[in-house]
């Protein structure tokens, strides 16, 4: 049974872009200013505005032993632009425009999800123009914001709710939202979701580029200290398209960094949900998800352990589910757990991260893959990430994932798999 009441709205991206429209109207608090003194100042806002221009181009290739394709191997060369633009402030408002261009560069021999070639690896970039994010924001309450319209939501670690910045194409939220941040220490979050724009989009296909519903997200967190910080959040998807992900998900996590001296310091966390059925799901289950993460730092070297449990279950659809995640940051880098397999899973892993010659950085990772419901094994995964700055407005990136799968495992779709990167931006 949903906890959250059913709120009466849609199309929240077209509310925003109309108040947008209304220009000189948006002048609260204004009194009896005049029609010029407005309009100069929203013409001084978008004025001071800042204008960005990024460009990542990437090559990925993916060797992947999946007996159903012809071929098994995929390479996939794109180049997204994009240009965002952050007015000033008028009246405590302002306004972001941010648009993106993502097309293959030279041959697409890979399957983007939309470009038909089915008979090869996905390389879920495929090829689109959209307008990434279009949101008023508003300031003028103390301690609050309060924004409307298109935009991206990053909540925690991504681990339940993020923008996949790292697929070309983000994901980004049709929404209204409010937070509010009296202090350094304290903040509350809540949004309200009419449509999540994912990153299959903007052409419809299978999978379904867009999610409609009326989606809630809050949270909220309290640092006591460096060393203790507290996270209650309450995440209920409603997904029109895919009604078995709809799901109410409630939990609480407690992180921080326990120094030691100058030199040495413990990171770790800890972490509890609970997962229900939510909205028109079909199928009624609950499922818990753990956490229990533990480093040691020295210095600029961080290496951590940890163990995460995504609760399965013998019946299909029971399974812990987290579909608007950024998926690609958990449970390895070969991407083959972004839907939790039905006897759920057990990830335990390592992760070294440490700087290298040239002002870089180097992630070093091993994970090991169970299943939470049995014993069977599905394998294991290696991964190695290096980036560099270059100059001041570039960097460059390389990155490896091997997964080796269990011969004994039964599970769906795990076949050994590798992933090779390249990354280039520029950023003005």
């Amino acid at each position: 049974m949903a906890l959250v009441p059913s709120v009466n709205g849609r199309k929240i991206l077209r509310i925003a872009i109309s108040a947008l429209c209304a220009g000189g109207t948006l002048s609260i608090g204004t009194g009896a200013a005049s029609a010029e003194d407005i309009g100069e100042g929203v013409a001084k806002a978008f004025k001071d505005g800042q204008v960005n221009v990024a460009f990542r181009y990437r090559y990925e290739n993916v060797e992947d032993d999946n007996p159903t394709l012809l071929d098994d191997s995929a390479n996939a060369q794109t180049l997204r632009s994009r240009l965002t633009y952050q007015s000033g402030s008028y009246e405590n408002f302002s306004v972001l425009f941010e648009f993106d261009d993502l097309r293959p560069v030279g041959d697409d021999d890979f399957n983007s999800t939309r470009n038909g070639k089915t008979d090869r690896p996905v390389v879920a970039d495929p090829e689109a123009t959209d307008l990434n994010q279009a949101y008023l924001k508003y300031s003028g309450f103390q301690n609050t914001d309060l924004a409307i319209g298109r935009q991206k939501i990053v909540r925690g670690n991504e681990r339940f709710i993020g923008p996949v910045g790292w697929r070309q194409n983000e994901q980004t939220f049709d929404s209204a939202s409010v937070t509010f941040r009296p202090n350094d220490r304290f903040e509350a979050y809540y949004a309200f979701v009419d449509q999540v724009n994912r990153i299959f989009g903007p052409e419809s296909g299978t999978p379904p580029a867009d999610l409609t519903g009326q989606t809630h997200l809050a949270d909220v967190s309290y640092s006591f200290s460096p060393a203790v910080k507290v996270t209650a959040y309450g995440y209920f998807l409603d997904l029109d398209e895919t009604p078995t992900l709809s799901s109410q998900t409630i939990g609480l996590r407690v992180a921080g960094t326990v120094g030691l001296n100058d030199d040495f310091a413990i990171p770790y966390a800890a972490e509890y949900a609970k997962q229900d059925d939510y909205a028109a799901n079909p199928i009624s289950y609950d499922a818990d998800y753990y956490l229990v993460e533990f480093g040691l730092k020295y210095r600029k070297v961080t290496a951590k352990v940890a163990y995460e449990v995504l609760e399965g279950d013998t019946d299909p659809g029971e399974a812990f589910q987290t579909p608007l995640a950024t998926g690609h940051a958990f449970q390895g880098w070969a991407d083959k757990f972004l839907t939790t397999p039905n006897a759920g899973i057990e990830d335990l892993y390592f992760l070294v991260d440490l700087p290298v010659i040239g002002g870089g950085n180097l992630k070093l990772r091993y994970d090991d893959f169970e299943e939470e419901t049995g014993s069977d094994a599905y394998g294991d995964e290696i991964g190695i990430w290096a980036t560099w700055p270059v100059a001041k407005y570039y960097s460059v990136g390389v990155k490896y994932a091997t997964f080796d799968a269990d011969r004994d495992s039964t599970a769906a779709g795990l076949q050994d798999t590798d992933k090779f990167w390249v990354i280039l931006s520029a950023n003005f």
